[in-house]
């Protein structure tokens, strides 16, 4: 069984340090790597934090655009992709994924409703549900919702061929259960 992951980000961060306690292997690609032709790796999963269409956070954007190609290679393949809210009010931050996302950015913090437990619902399972904190929701989107904050779509889920999306607002880290689960394969995919 394979735990390699990829970590999309700027630079190091505590994040990678969490995937690694989960029992995940955690390779940072930072987003010139990201969008070097070059570049060519084996992942179960890449994993792309809160805050990445913010540029006063990440300079991740830009290459998520200029792959958005090889995102959708990864995916068709088998390859899963597991994305946090864009941390700014840009209603195309996911423009660069395979099917439409429209997001709104706003913080806030009350009760999840779980609309498909047996489907990703595991990422939140380390906390209180009545008291979860989002950076915002899913104005428009062709997956399916999975759970809700105050009627609005706080965790999306999307099969593409072989593999799957999951993009969530949820501000928190996932848990333990869900990281292990989600990045663990018995094959990678070609990135």
């Amino acid at each position: 069984m394979s735990t390699r992951t990829g970590l999309l980000w700027d630079q190091k961060i505590t994040f990678a340090r969490f995937l690694e306690e989960c029992g995940i292997t955690c390779e940072h690609v930072t987003p010139h790597l990201l969008a070097a032709p070059f570049f060519r790796g084996n992942f179960v999963a890449l994993v792309i934090p809160t805050g990445f269409a913010n540029p006063a956070y990440s300079r991740l954007l830009p290459a998520l655009r200029a792959s958005s190609r090889r995102i959708a290679r990864f995916v068709e393949g088998g390859g899963k992709l597991l994305v946090f809210g864009a941390g700014i009010d840009r209603e195309d931050a996911y423009d660069w994924l395979p099917f439409r996302v429209t997001y709104c950015h706003a913080h806030s913090t009350g009760a999840i409703t779980c609309e498909d437990p047996s489907s990703c619902a595991a990422l939140f399972a380390d906390y209180d549900p009545s008291s979860i904190e989002c950076d915002g929701d899913f104005s428009g989107h062709e997956g399916v919702t999975i759970a809700r904050m105050e009627g609005k779509p706080v965790l999306i889920r999307k099969t593409v061929g072989l593999g799957e999306v999951v993009v969530t607002t949820i501000h928190e880290y996932p848990s333990r259960k869900f990281v292990r689960d989600y990045c663990s394969s018995p094959k990678e995919t070609l990135f």
